[in-house]
């Protein structure tokens, strides 16, 4: 498990990679032009070496280019990150997360079923 949350450059290429891989750089950069960032080929290979010693990615060679994959688990990376959320700014409660997030988002009818449905599955678990 890497040491730290990845950036946020980080955390765009991994989302690209979690949807696909595994992908050369030509692949991931254009990707992220699809997506309204424009970034140097140099920057892009930069950065997924750097993610591959940071162990969020692995490389392999496949005729002239590499191809970069995940390493990580998106629901590690996001938990964690959430975590990270609920620690310093929620104090460590859950609580006051979820509240937040009901208040100051929008949040449809759908959504609210599929937030009803975990929280009664989480309740008939804590009981058992």
């Amino acid at each position: 498990m890497p040491a730290e949350h990845p950036t946020e450059l980080e955390l765009q290429l991994l989302k690209i990679l979690w949807e696909e891989a595994p992908l050369p750089v030509r692949e991931v950069r254009q990707r992220l032009a699809d997506q309204g960032r424009d970034v140097a080929h140099t920057t892009v290979i930069t950065i997924l070496n750097i993610m591959v010693e940071k162990k969020f990615l692995t490389r392999k060679k496949h005729k002239n280019a590499f191809l970069f994959s995940p390493k990580v688990k998106q629901e590690r990376i996001c938990g964690g990150m959430v975590g990270d959320i609920v620690d310093r700014v929620f104090d460590g409660s859950a609580r006051k997360l979820m509240l937040s997030l009901l208040e100051t988002s929008d949040v449809d009818a759908e959504e609210l079923r599929e937030i009803r449905r975990i929280i009664d599955r989480k309740a008939r678990e804590s009981k058992s």
